[in-house]
């Protein structure tokens, strides 16, 4: 389902001469349905960098990045807004929304994307996040309102909305409370039982012990020095 094969990634420093930075090289990761697997290394050695390369924000310098049948590394743009939609699921950090769209609407938004009728979308997102301890008195208000950490469960509501086959999760139980982090590691649990492929970062050791299958050290991908 996800499958990386001599993934490279340079940066290039233009307030710097242009400098180039190569950053990770030979990276290779498969990931197959119903597969959890999480991402360790040492700060800075490039977690973040390899999802993102894997969503599609970061271009790869070289390497195959198969997602459901598409190269992200030379896909073309709509390719990649094609693959997001329906195919390849991404919970990240932090909350990025329209401002004074409902929290309803912001969770259902995926679903309704591909066309699932309306009333079902919104069951879906009530479902969601009632089972992430949202009060319903704000599902009609903007998330922008609220607090990190109800922003962070309204966020992940919205990437688990679809049952996308392919799912990326950067620290999708950080800073949440005992009870929340059960309902995510359930959430995560549930996505592996119906088969999607899914690659995570967890710092909470317990949370990455118990969902991920394996772990993929990113420190092995840093380029070795000449």
């Amino acid at each position: 389902m996800i499958h990386l094969e001599g993934v490279a990634k340079t940066f290039t420093l233009h307030n710097q001469g242009s400098a180039v930075i190569p950053v990770m090289e030979g990276a290779e990761l498969s990931v197959h349905a119903g597969e959890c697997v999480g991402l360790i290394g040492a700060s800075g050695a490039g977690k973040s960098t390899l999802m993102r390369m894997i969503w599609g924000n970061y271009l790869a310098a070289a390497g195959t990045i198969l997602v459901a049948g598409t190269d992200v590394a030379k896909a073309e743009p709509r390719e990649i807004l094609a693959l997001r939609r329906g195919r390849l699921g991404y919970v990240s950090q932090f909350l990025r929304v329209v401002p004074r769209v409902p929290t309803l609407d912001v969770v259902a938004e995926p679903l309704l994307v591909l066309g699932v009728p309306e009333a079902e979308a919104r069951a879906r997102a009530a479902d969601l996040l009632a089972r992430l301890r949202i009060p319903e008195r704000l599902w009609s208000l903007s998330p922008t309102t609220f607090s990190g950490g109800e922003q962070q469960r309204v966020n992940i509501a919205r990437g688990f909305a679809h049952t996308c086959p392919a799912l990326l999760l950067d620290e999708p139980t950080a800073s949440l409370d005992a009870a929340n982090r059960e309902t995510v590691l359930g959430l995560i649990e549930e996505a592996k039982a119906r088969g999607a492929a899914i690659i995570g970062i967890f710092h909470d050791e317990a949370a990455r012990s118990r969902v991920c299958d394996r772990v993929v050290n990113v420190s092995d991908f840093t380029p070795k020095a000449a």
